[in-house]
Protein backbone atom coordinates (compact mmCIF):
# COMPACT_ATOMS: atom_id res chain seq x y z
CA UNK A 1 0.00 0.00 0.00
CA UNK A 2 3.13 2.35 0.48
CA UNK A 3 4.24 1.44 -2.36
CA UNK A 4 1.50 2.45 -4.32
CA UNK A 5 1.19 5.62 -2.66
CA UNK A 6 4.61 6.53 -2.99
CA UNK A 7 4.31 5.59 -6.79
CA UNK A 8 1.54 8.09 -7.29
CA UNK A 9 3.10 10.86 -5.58
CA UNK A 10 6.29 10.14 -8.15
CA UNK A 11 4.28 10.62 -11.03
CA UNK A 12 2.79 13.80 -9.68
CA UNK A 13 6.02 15.13 -9.25
CA UNK A 14 7.15 14.42 -12.22
CA UNK A 15 4.15 16.12 -14.23
CA UNK A 16 4.83 19.14 -11.89
CA UNK A 17 8.12 19.41 -12.31
CA UNK A 18 7.29 18.66 -16.65
CA UNK A 19 4.58 21.39 -16.79
CA UNK A 20 7.32 24.14 -14.30
CA UNK A 21 9.79 22.85 -16.82
CA UNK A 22 7.48 23.84 -19.74
CA UNK A 23 5.89 26.50 -18.57
CA UNK A 24 9.84 28.23 -17.68
CA UNK A 25 10.73 27.22 -21.27
CA UNK A 26 7.86 29.09 -22.84
CA UNK A 27 8.19 32.00 -21.18
CA UNK A 28 11.59 32.56 -22.76
CA UNK A 29 12.20 34.47 -25.66
CA UNK A 30 12.73 32.72 -29.10
CA UNK A 31 12.81 33.20 -32.53
CA UNK A 32 10.52 31.87 -35.54
CA UNK A 33 8.65 32.40 -38.53
CA UNK A 34 5.50 34.81 -38.12
CA UNK A 35 2.67 34.76 -40.58
CA UNK A 36 -0.09 37.28 -40.63
CA UNK A 37 -2.88 38.18 -43.45
CA UNK A 38 -3.69 41.61 -43.74
CA UNK A 39 -6.33 43.67 -45.78
CA UNK A 40 -4.51 47.31 -46.12
CA UNK A 41 -7.21 50.79 -45.63
CA UNK A 42 -6.22 53.80 -46.94
CA UNK A 43 -8.09 57.11 -48.03
CA UNK A 44 -6.98 56.88 -51.84
CA UNK A 45 -8.50 59.51 -54.05
CA UNK A 46 -10.67 57.49 -56.54
CA UNK A 47 -10.44 54.58 -54.95
CA UNK A 48 -12.43 52.31 -52.73
CA UNK A 49 -10.76 52.66 -48.66
CA UNK A 50 -10.56 49.10 -48.56
CA UNK A 51 -7.67 46.95 -50.69
CA UNK A 52 -9.80 44.09 -52.56
CA UNK A 53 -6.93 41.28 -51.80
CA UNK A 54 -5.10 40.01 -48.69
CA UNK A 55 -1.34 39.98 -48.40
CA UNK A 56 0.33 37.43 -46.41
CA UNK A 57 2.89 39.28 -44.04
CA UNK A 58 5.77 36.96 -42.93
CA UNK A 59 8.35 37.65 -40.61
CA UNK A 60 11.84 36.46 -38.62
CA UNK A 61 10.11 37.14 -34.86
CA UNK A 62 11.26 36.97 -31.30
CA UNK A 63 9.14 37.19 -28.82
CA UNK A 64 7.81 34.66 -26.28
CA UNK A 65 7.93 31.06 -26.86
CA UNK A 66 3.76 30.49 -26.04
CA UNK A 67 2.76 33.50 -28.45
CA UNK A 68 5.28 31.47 -30.73
CA UNK A 69 3.89 28.14 -30.75
CA UNK A 70 0.16 30.01 -30.71
CA UNK A 71 0.91 31.61 -33.78
CA UNK A 72 2.45 28.93 -35.80
CA UNK A 73 0.03 26.22 -34.66
CA UNK A 74 -3.35 28.49 -35.94
CA UNK A 75 -4.91 26.80 -38.64
CA UNK A 76 -7.27 30.07 -39.72
CA UNK A 77 -5.38 33.26 -39.01
CA UNK A 78 -7.70 36.52 -38.57
CA UNK A 79 -7.57 38.71 -41.40
CA UNK A 80 -6.02 42.42 -39.86
CA UNK A 81 -7.33 45.57 -41.13
CA UNK A 82 -4.40 47.99 -41.48
CA UNK A 83 -4.70 51.68 -41.96
CA UNK A 84 -2.12 52.91 -43.88
CA UNK A 85 -0.58 56.02 -45.14
CA UNK A 86 -1.18 57.36 -48.40
CA UNK A 87 2.71 58.56 -48.50
CA UNK A 88 3.69 54.68 -48.13
CA UNK A 89 1.42 53.37 -50.67
CA UNK A 90 3.35 53.74 -54.61
CA UNK A 91 1.35 53.29 -57.05
CA UNK A 92 2.52 50.71 -59.63
CA UNK A 93 -1.03 49.90 -62.07
CA UNK A 94 -4.33 51.61 -62.34
CA UNK A 95 -5.26 49.87 -58.95
CA UNK A 96 -2.50 48.50 -57.77
CA UNK A 97 -0.19 50.29 -54.52
CA UNK A 98 3.01 48.31 -53.08
CA UNK A 99 4.26 48.85 -49.60
CA UNK A 100 8.08 48.76 -49.71
CA UNK A 101 11.30 48.63 -48.00
CA UNK A 102 11.53 50.60 -44.60
CA UNK A 103 7.61 52.08 -45.05
CA UNK A 104 6.98 47.98 -44.02
CA UNK A 105 8.80 48.89 -40.92
CA UNK A 106 5.92 51.92 -39.27
CA UNK A 107 3.65 48.75 -39.19
CA UNK A 108 5.42 45.95 -36.97
CA UNK A 109 3.38 46.36 -33.77
CA UNK A 110 0.02 47.04 -36.40
CA UNK A 111 1.14 43.49 -37.92
CA UNK A 112 2.35 41.63 -35.28
CA UNK A 113 1.69 43.18 -31.77
CA UNK A 114 3.60 45.30 -29.03
CA UNK A 115 5.44 42.17 -27.45
CA UNK A 116 7.10 40.89 -30.70
CA UNK A 117 10.47 42.05 -32.36
CA UNK A 118 10.85 41.72 -35.76
CA UNK A 119 14.18 40.71 -36.69
CA UNK A 120 14.12 40.67 -40.63
CA UNK A 121 10.94 40.65 -42.78
CA UNK A 122 10.57 37.70 -45.24
CA UNK A 123 8.20 39.80 -47.41
CA UNK A 124 9.94 42.65 -48.68
CA UNK A 125 6.44 43.88 -50.58
CA UNK A 126 3.06 44.36 -50.29
CA UNK A 127 0.98 44.47 -52.68
CA UNK A 128 -2.88 45.82 -52.52
CA UNK A 129 -5.70 45.97 -55.16
CA UNK A 130 -7.72 49.45 -54.54
CA UNK A 131 -10.73 49.38 -56.86
CA UNK A 132 -11.86 52.65 -58.44
CA UNK A 133 -14.65 54.37 -57.36
CA UNK A 134 -16.93 56.88 -58.65
CA UNK A 135 -16.31 60.16 -56.99
CA UNK A 136 -16.15 63.89 -57.05
CA UNK A 137 -14.86 66.86 -55.15
CA UNK A 138 -17.21 69.19 -53.45
CA UNK A 139 -16.57 72.43 -51.53
CA UNK A 140 -16.87 72.11 -47.26
CA UNK A 141 -19.86 74.64 -45.86
CA UNK A 142 -19.77 75.84 -42.81
CA UNK A 143 -23.20 77.50 -41.22
CA UNK A 144 -21.54 79.73 -38.53
CA UNK A 145 -23.13 82.10 -35.80
CA UNK A 146 -20.55 84.17 -34.44
CA UNK A 147 -20.63 87.23 -32.11
CA UNK A 148 -17.60 88.78 -30.95
CA UNK A 149 -16.82 91.21 -27.99
CA UNK A 150 -16.83 94.83 -28.46
CA UNK A 151 -13.57 96.04 -29.95
CA UNK A 152 -13.27 92.66 -31.39
CA UNK A 153 -13.44 91.66 -34.96
CA UNK A 154 -12.61 88.78 -37.68
CA UNK A 155 -9.67 89.60 -39.54
CA UNK A 156 -9.01 87.26 -41.79
CA UNK A 157 -11.14 84.55 -43.87
CA UNK A 158 -12.50 81.74 -42.30
CA UNK A 159 -11.25 78.32 -43.19
CA UNK A 160 -11.05 74.68 -43.18
CA UNK A 161 -8.99 71.98 -44.04
CA UNK A 162 -9.22 70.30 -45.95
CA UNK A 163 -11.58 72.92 -47.42
CA UNK A 164 -13.00 70.56 -49.98
CA UNK A 165 -13.38 66.75 -49.43
CA UNK A 166 -14.08 63.86 -52.37
CA UNK A 167 -17.44 61.93 -52.25
CA UNK A 168 -17.84 58.31 -53.48
CA UNK A 169 -20.98 56.82 -54.95
CA UNK A 170 -23.39 55.70 -57.58
CA UNK A 171 -23.43 58.41 -60.26
CA UNK A 172 -26.95 58.92 -59.89
CA UNK A 173 -26.41 60.18 -56.28
CA UNK A 174 -23.16 61.80 -57.00
CA UNK A 175 -25.11 64.75 -59.44
CA UNK A 176 -27.32 66.27 -56.71
CA UNK A 177 -24.43 66.85 -54.52
CA UNK A 178 -22.62 69.68 -54.43
CA UNK A 179 -21.59 70.81 -51.18
CA UNK A 180 -20.81 68.64 -47.83
CA UNK A 181 -21.94 71.04 -44.53
CA UNK A 182 -20.78 70.68 -40.65
CA UNK A 183 -23.42 70.93 -37.74
CA UNK A 184 -23.33 74.69 -37.51
CA UNK A 185 -20.92 76.75 -35.55
CA UNK A 186 -21.84 78.98 -32.86
CA UNK A 187 -19.53 80.83 -31.22
CA UNK A 188 -20.06 83.95 -28.68
CA UNK A 189 -17.78 86.33 -26.67
CA UNK A 190 -15.11 85.63 -29.28
CA UNK A 191 -12.24 87.63 -28.29
CA UNK A 192 -9.21 85.73 -29.99
CA UNK A 193 -7.98 83.13 -32.16
CA UNK A 194 -10.70 80.04 -32.58
CA UNK A 195 -9.79 76.58 -34.35
CA UNK A 196 -11.22 73.22 -33.49
CA UNK A 197 -12.49 70.43 -35.10
CA UNK A 198 -16.06 69.75 -36.81
CA UNK A 199 -17.35 66.74 -37.98
CA UNK A 200 -19.16 66.82 -41.62
CA UNK A 201 -23.33 65.64 -41.48
CA UNK A 202 -23.25 62.15 -43.46
CA UNK A 203 -24.87 61.57 -46.62
CA UNK A 204 -27.16 58.54 -47.22
CA UNK A 205 -26.09 56.47 -50.01
CA UNK A 206 -22.28 57.85 -50.03
CA UNK A 207 -19.04 57.53 -48.34
CA UNK A 208 -16.86 60.62 -47.59
CA UNK A 209 -13.09 61.02 -47.98
CA UNK A 210 -13.03 62.64 -44.10
CA UNK A 211 -15.48 62.30 -41.53
CA UNK A 212 -14.38 65.68 -39.73
CA UNK A 213 -12.64 68.67 -40.84
CA UNK A 214 -10.53 71.42 -38.80
CA UNK A 215 -11.13 75.31 -38.85
CA UNK A 216 -9.63 78.72 -38.02
CA UNK A 217 -11.36 81.47 -37.42
CA UNK A 218 -8.94 84.36 -36.97
CA UNK A 219 -10.11 86.94 -34.56
CA UNK A 220 -8.34 90.44 -33.02
CA UNK A 221 -8.94 93.28 -31.09
CA UNK A 222 -9.51 96.90 -33.07
CA UNK A 223 -9.73 100.41 -32.85
CA UNK A 224 -11.42 102.51 -34.94
CA UNK A 225 -9.78 105.77 -37.02
CA UNK A 226 -12.37 108.86 -38.47
CA UNK A 227 -11.71 111.49 -41.27
CA UNK A 228 -13.27 113.50 -43.58
CA UNK A 229 -11.44 112.80 -47.16
CA UNK A 230 -11.83 114.14 -50.60
CA UNK A 231 -13.73 111.88 -53.20
CA UNK A 232 -11.13 110.86 -56.30
CA UNK A 233 -12.30 110.55 -59.50
CA UNK A 234 -10.28 107.92 -61.94
CA UNK A 235 -9.40 106.28 -64.92
CA UNK A 236 -11.40 109.48 -66.57
CA UNK A 237 -10.39 109.90 -70.24
CA UNK A 238 -8.62 112.89 -71.53
CA UNK A 239 -11.17 115.90 -71.97
CA UNK A 240 -13.56 114.64 -69.70
CA UNK A 241 -14.17 115.85 -66.50
CA UNK A 242 -16.13 114.32 -63.67
CA UNK A 243 -17.77 116.49 -60.20
CA UNK A 244 -18.65 114.27 -57.78
CA UNK A 245 -21.22 115.43 -55.03
CA UNK A 246 -20.54 115.47 -51.95
CA UNK A 247 -17.09 116.20 -52.76
CA UNK A 248 -16.14 115.00 -49.07
CA UNK A 249 -16.74 111.12 -47.22
CA UNK A 250 -16.79 110.58 -43.77
CA UNK A 251 -14.15 107.74 -43.73
CA UNK A 252 -14.52 104.89 -40.71
CA UNK A 253 -11.46 102.67 -40.14
CA UNK A 254 -11.37 99.40 -38.44
CA UNK A 255 -7.52 98.78 -37.35
CA UNK A 256 -5.25 95.70 -35.83
CA UNK A 257 -4.58 97.28 -32.02
CA UNK A 258 -2.04 98.01 -31.47
CA UNK A 259 -1.21 100.89 -34.18
CA UNK A 260 1.85 100.06 -35.85
CA UNK A 261 1.29 103.28 -37.86
CA UNK A 262 -1.58 105.72 -38.73
CA UNK A 263 -3.53 104.66 -41.90
CA UNK A 264 -5.12 107.59 -42.63
CA UNK A 265 -2.56 109.45 -44.57
CA UNK A 266 -2.26 106.61 -46.53
CA UNK A 267 -5.85 105.72 -47.54
CA UNK A 268 -7.65 107.34 -50.54
CA UNK A 269 -11.37 106.95 -51.45
CA UNK A 270 -12.61 107.29 -55.39
CA UNK A 271 -15.18 107.13 -57.91
CA UNK A 272 -14.35 105.43 -61.35
CA UNK A 273 -15.08 107.10 -64.37
CA UNK A 274 -15.88 103.33 -65.88
CA UNK A 275 -18.51 103.10 -63.15
CA UNK A 276 -19.94 106.53 -64.19
CA UNK A 277 -19.97 105.36 -67.60
CA UNK A 278 -22.11 102.58 -67.10
CA UNK A 279 -24.82 103.67 -65.11
CA UNK A 280 -28.15 104.70 -65.61
CA UNK A 281 -28.66 107.79 -62.96
CA UNK A 282 -24.88 108.89 -62.75
CA UNK A 283 -24.70 107.42 -59.39
CA UNK A 284 -21.57 105.86 -58.48
CA UNK A 285 -19.98 103.57 -55.09
CA UNK A 286 -16.72 104.99 -54.09
CA UNK A 287 -13.47 102.47 -53.63
CA UNK A 288 -10.45 102.68 -51.57
CA UNK A 289 -7.57 102.50 -53.74
CA UNK A 290 -5.78 100.36 -51.64
CA UNK A 291 -5.75 99.20 -47.99
CA UNK A 292 -3.01 100.30 -45.73
CA UNK A 293 -1.13 97.73 -43.71
CA UNK A 294 -3.18 96.71 -40.68
CA UNK A 295 -6.48 98.38 -42.13
CA UNK A 296 -8.91 95.27 -41.34
CA UNK A 297 -12.34 97.00 -42.97
CA UNK A 298 -13.49 100.64 -44.10
CA UNK A 299 -16.90 102.38 -43.82
CA UNK A 300 -17.68 105.57 -46.45
CA UNK A 301 -20.59 107.78 -45.79
CA UNK A 302 -22.72 108.28 -47.72
CA UNK A 303 -22.24 104.91 -49.96
CA UNK A 304 -23.57 106.39 -53.04
CA UNK A 305 -22.54 109.57 -54.61
CA UNK A 306 -23.98 111.53 -57.20
CA UNK A 307 -21.83 112.40 -60.57
CA UNK A 308 -22.33 114.83 -63.48
CA UNK A 309 -20.14 114.96 -66.51
CA UNK A 310 -18.83 118.20 -67.94
CA UNK A 311 -17.14 118.87 -70.81
CA UNK A 312 -13.65 120.24 -70.44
Amino acid sequence: MEWGRSWVALVVALLLASLVWILSNLSQTYSGTVSVPVMARCNLEGHQSLSSNTVLVSARCRTQGFRLVREQSRRERKTLVVDFSPVDLHRTGTETFCVIGGAINSYVNQFFGDETTVEAFITDTLRFIFPRENHKKVPVEVPMTVHCRSQFMQSGPFRTSPDSVTVYGEDARLEGIEKVSTGRLVLSDVHDTRSGILRLNPIAGVRLSVEQVGYELPVTRYVELRSTLPVEVRNAPAGHELQVFPATAEVVLRCAFPLVKDPLPEFRIYVDYKDFAASINGRCVPHALRLPTGVLEYRVQPEVFDCIESAQ
